[in-house]
């Protein structure tokens, strides 16, 4: 699955130890709908639920969101999959990222991000590993080191899981 990968990627993917995402185009599809009531509607991917879980388990790597909403679905999807780095109305998403790593005492080498837009940029910049799923806008996909295949929302962010995991393990672990 990771064949054509370049060895710089998988060094970079070798080194992490906190994995950050955007939410709207990474794990959404980057659409929105409301129900009758006003109410804000996302659906996620379980299977990019099932790569925060994998992390976490196969490798102690924790997961964070760092979005720019500030709506109540990111924290419910944080206790749903019990990520407790979750920071909303990030308006800006590199110096969240150097934020987080001082505060966890990591080094910006060790933090991966993927993300699809503009406003992601900055952290895609400074993570030490950056990832975008395949629909991303197009100056994200000329800016990271790792293009998913698949789209936001249709698990992009569980592909860009495994290739961490393939990189610490020398293989996918379980599959």
């Amino acid at each position: 699955m990771f064949a054509s990968v370049s060895p710089d990627v998988l060094e970079r993917a070798k080194k992490i130890r906190l994995v950050l995402t955007d939410i709207d185009g990474v794990l959404t599809e980057g659409t929105c709908s409301y129900s009758q009531e006003g109410e804000e509607l996302k659906t996620f991917s379980l299977r990019d639920g099932m790569g925060v879980e994998r992390l976490r388990e196969i490798s102690g790597i924790e997961t964070g969101f760092v979005t720019k909403e500030k709506t109540g679905f990111a924290a419910a999807r944080a206790r749903k999959l019990k990520i407790t780095e979750v920071h909303c109305g990030a308006d800006d998403k590199g110096k969240a990222i150097e934020e987080i790593a001082a505060r966890r005492g990591l080094a910006v080498e060790e933090i991966a991000f993927i993300g699809d837009d503009v406003n992601d940029l900055p952290a895609l910049r400074r993570a030490g590993l950056s990832a975008c799923p395949s629909d991303s806008f197009p100056p994200v996909l000329k800016e990271v080191h790792f293009v998913s295949s698949e789209r936001g929302g249709h698990g992009a962010f569980r592909q860009f899981a495994e290739l961490i995991l393939f990189a610490q393990h020398g293989r996918t672990p379980g599959i």
